[in-house]
């Protein structure tokens, strides 16, 4: 049933939600040019076709995120969901971190990272401040601050993308029972979401799947804990949430139904990119399904080469450049997913794509 107060509603939390993340970018923006002008980035000019056509397509993205919760495909009470005084209270502390993250800028420093971290812990790649990020991902300051700091990045947007995996889920798992036992249907699918971060991405699975086992993997202790802290107040059951790297998953061959995985693999080296698709690969049973969310790239989207260009001078992506023009199916392939799709949605895409079942062509 249409409900056009709901949709109002939604529209105007939205261009709340924007019209705050474009304030704080400005006034960041001219505080760095007068108290740190060696910090300011030098951007690319986006003519404004391309600003009109980011704003078409973030437009796009969430008509189709009211149509599907209107459709039934998750609550629409997700559309809504978000620890707003929580958030309200921790802004301040946005504003207080953001000296330091200009003198990092102005320092070329990628590494002012805790003193009490040990590096045997982690790969090398992951020991930097992506983004400028006091603490990198390894302190709870980090990922108590992470999710506003998101927000305020993609203008609040950033749940709406997450939410793009949930109907490839639904549309899989019909299609997983039909190739089960009969006395196997009834059980809930595993479904495990990979560089898990702060839960938000198993949040948003928690509403549309009440039912699945929820897993949730990353490689930051401090990040999980926080995950934990948002996790723990949905009703049902817990997700289990553990401590470990993409690269060499803790979990046995086809235990799982369901991959997810969000904003990972712009921010891994080529390596270790196939080897995280390698490990969904092994975990997942036969006729398991993938489904991945990241930027998007130079061959789906090149009218928002400026934007990509400009995210990588702005914020610390070592590896952002070689993703945007990395062929993310083709890897897929050389992991052995067959059935890969793509499609994009403002400034993510989208991949799907499932294991073979034994005999499959």
């Amino acid at each position: 049933m249409s409900d056009p107060l709901g949709q109002l509603a939604y529209k105007t939390l939205q261009q709340g939600r924007s019209l705050a993340g474009l304030a704080h970018k400005e006034l960041n923006s001219r505080l760095m040019a007068w108290l740190a002008p060696e910090a300011k980035a030098n951007v690319v000019p986006l003519a404004p076709a391309v600003l009109a056509e980011l704003r078409q397509s973030m437009d796009a993205l969430l008509e189709l995120d009211w149509r599907e919760a209107e459709q039934g495909l998750y609550p629409s009470q997700l559309l809504f969901a978000g620890p707003w005084l929580d958030w309200f209270l921790r802004y301040p502390l946005v504003w207080l971190d953001q000296p330091a993250i200009w003198s990092r800028r102005s320092r070329r420093d990628v590494r002012d990272l805790p003193r009490d971290v040990n590096p045997e812990q982690f790969p090398d790649y992951y020991l930097q401040n992506f983004h400028h990020q006091t603490d990198g991902y390894l302190s709870d300051r980090s990922a108590e601050l992470y999710d506003l700091q998101v927000e305020i990045l993609f203008n609040g947007t950033t749940d709406a993308m997450r939410r793009r995996l949930i109907k490839p889920l639904l549309t899989a798992m019909p299609q997983r029972n039909q190739a089960l036992p009969q006395r196997n249907q009834a059980l809930p699918p595993r479904i495990l979401d990979v560089a898990t971060g702060t839960g938000r991405t198993l949040r948003q699975l928690r509403g549309a799947l009440p039912k699945a086992q929820l897993l949730g993997i990353d490689l930051s202790s401090a990040y999980l804990r926080q995950a934990n802290r948002w996790l723990s107040q949905l009703p049902g059951e817990l997700p289990q949430l553990v401590q470990g790297n993409a690269e060499a998953l803790p979990f046995a061959d086809g235990s799982m139904q369901a991959v997810t995985c969000v904003f990972l693999l712009h921010e891994l080296p080529g390596a270790a990119r196939q080897a995280c698709l390698n490990e969904a690969f092994r975990v997942l049973e036969p006729g398991g399904l993938l489904v991945l969310a990241d930027s998007v790239q130079l061959s789906d989207s090149p009218q928002f080469r400026g934007a990509m260009e400009n995210f990588r001078r702005l914020f610390h992506e070592p590896y952002y450049r070689d993703y945007i023009s990395d062929d993310i199916p083709a890897r897929l392939g050389e992991a052995g997913f067959m059935a890969i799709q793509g499609q994009s949605h403002f400034m993510t895409r989208v991949w799907s794509a499932r294991k073979p079942v034994a005999g499959a062509s």
